[in-house]
């Protein structure tokens, strides 16, 4: 999963969320006869991709390449037909980028009223994609968070000509807008688009202490140095960057103020404003900017491993019901001090990869759905998404026959849980197929006890839902069927201790009961909805079916 900030967790309660969404008719029984879910099979799976050998998985590395051979050999034995451009894999182009931090400038004004911030103390820059050389002078206008949403009725940019110019945008939102469909509407490539879509050619993000309450700006100093990473299409043009936009900074508190000198409105009346959670407008700064920098790029590529169970209906073997989990992790730590560097991704994912391959075997040994079944493992999770964005942008099967997602990423294994959490389960037919898929094993469905945190909108299932499939993204709840064992508290002490860390490793005490009754519910589900007559459905209010469902 993407970084994730942690809430106290004692303050949550958990109830009820769905009391069935769908018509039990629409849904297939799934008493369909299975072979027995193995958790020693997991626990192989788990303990061969969590190996030091395998050195993190870092997309693009020998290491990610053996971990990905490991799983296509396990899809060939389970004999499922490879569904990738070469047998079972997809390979993904990528173009890795690196800034040359003694080449970055910022300048604000001209002549001798010129101010030249300092790197990284005032500001830090992001590698430009599209080319190694970055450099833009232009005027500055301030664009508030720099957001245009029609269902809020607001448009940052009404009234201001942003043609040829640097646009200097708030890091945030207006707080009144829903956390799932705000963390999309507000996202950077959605501040990125309507930049450049109106002429901007430089963009500067601004720092606020909303902000550094929940991130400090010397916390992102530890990124310094890490690499961007984008996937390429045929013609090498990175995905997601728009080439207009020619250079782009971030500036801490301080050194935004210095761009305000002028302007009719100080910088601390804004975030006065920002923190008030009042309307902001935008005006010319009435000032220049100066940005430049230079980078340097490299092509490298990584495989998605793809493979299908068909369906055994004339007319619905067509269709695909799509399982993902992401191979990658982090690789190494940076810090050269410890003895331990390899992140070994234990929970973070080879978790997943382990449930999504016992499921395959139980679906392959059993008898056949009608629809069939494409296990996506993906590569680039941890970059942002890229191995499942690659996929869904270049599939191997038609987009139109997917029906449904479901992602697995992180299962927390380390307590008995007895309930699950299933993000994207209120907006679409999917949660209540996951509510009854729960309920056969004893489980209650609880809703997202961090709604403040958007996870629905962070992991790979994501690419799926913009491109209008139903999805859902599983994680173990946070109650315990364990007297005295708070499920919550270890799942936040997980995130606390070890998300990310060396420490995310086959040390940790994983509970392989509970990795097979994860398993069990995953199965469930895939059962249900390859064997239904009808494809799951957005809900009517869901904000995410009425923006990307196709339109009849």
């Amino acid at each position: 999963m993407e970084p994730l900030m942690i809430k106290t967790i004692k303050k949550l309660s958990l109830i009820a969320l769905i009391t069935g969404a769908a018509a039990c008719s629409e849904q297939a029984t799934t008493d369909v006869k299975t072979a027995e879910v193995e958790k020693a099979r997991i626990q192989a799976h788990l303990e061969f991709l969590a190996d030091d050998l395998l050195e993190g998985r870092d997309t693009g590395s020998k290491s990610y390449e053996i971990a990905a051979n490991y799983v296509a050999t396990e899809f060939k034995k389970l004999g499922l037909q490879p569904a990738g451009e070469d047998g079972y894999f997809q390979r993904v182009p990528f173009r890795r980028g690196y800034l040359n931090q003694q080449t970055t400038k910022a300048i604000i004004g001209e002549g001798d009223n010129a101010v030249a911030l300092k790197y990284p103390q005032d500001y830090m820059m992001s590698t430009l994609m599209n080319s190694t050389e970055a450099s833009v002078s232009a005027d500055a206008v301030f664009v508030g968070y720099g957001l245009i949403a029609d269902k809020y009725q607001h448009n940052d940019y009404e009234g201001l000509d942003v043609n040829g110019k640097i646009v200097v945008i708030l890091n945030g939102r207006p707080e009144a807008w829903p956390s799932e469909e705000g963390a999309h509407l507000a996202s950077g490539k959605e501040k990125a688009k309507h930049a450049a879509d109106r002429g901007a050619v430089g963009i500067i993000t601004l720092h606020t202490p909303k902000r550094e309450k929940v991130r400090s700006y010397t916390s992102s100093l530890n990124y310094l140095g890490s690499p961007s990473l984008r996937w390429v299409d045929k013609e090498q043009n990175p995905f997601g960057s728009r080439k207009e936009i020619k250079a782009g900074a971030y500036l801490n508190l301080e050194a935004g103020k210095k761009l305000f000198v002028n302007a009719p409105q100080t910088l601390e009346q804004i975030f006065t404003l920002d923190n008030d959670n009042k309307a902001i407008k935008g005006f010319d700064l009435k000032t220049s900017v100066e940005l430049a920098a230079s980078s340097r790029h490299e092509s490298i590529s990584s495989s998605n491993v793809l493979a299908v169970l068909p369906g055994s209906d004339p007319k619905l073997k067509d269709e695909y019901v799509v399982f993902t989990a992401h191979l990658d992790h982090i690789g190494l730590a940076k810090d050269v001090t410890t003895k331990d560097r390899i992140n070994n991704g234990a929970m973070d994912n080879a978790s997943g990869v382990s449930i999504l391959l016992e499921t395959a075997r139980i679906l392959a040994t059993s008898e056949a759905p009608r629809r069939s079944i494409l296990f996506t493992v993906v590569t680039g999770e941890e970059k942002g998404l890229l191995g499942a964005s690659y996929f869904v942008n270049n599939s191997t099967v038609p987009l139109n026959s997917m029906v449904a997602n479901v992602n697995l990423d992180m299962p927390v294994l380390l307590y008995d849980f007895a309930d699950v959490i299933a993000f994207g389960a209120n907006h679409s037919s999917m949660g209540s197929i996951v509510e009854s898929a729960a309920g056969q094993l004893d489980l209650a469905l609880s809703p997202d006890p961090m709604p403040e945190q958007a996870i629905f909108t962070r992991s790979d299932h994501y690419n799926f839902v913009k491109k209008g499939i139903p999805a859902v993204f599983l994680m173990t709840g946070f109650t315990s069927k364990t007297p005295g064992e708070d499920g919550g508290k270890v799942w936040g002490e997980f995130f606390a201790n070890h998300y990310h860390k060396p420490t995310d490793s086959l040390d940790l005490p994983i509970n392989y009961d509970s990795a097979k009754l994860f398993a069990e519910v995953n199965i469930r589900i895939a059962m249900t909805v390859a064997n239904q007559d009808d494809r799951p459905y957005w809900l009517e209010d869901s904000f995410f079916g009425q923006t990307f469902a196709p339109k009849d």
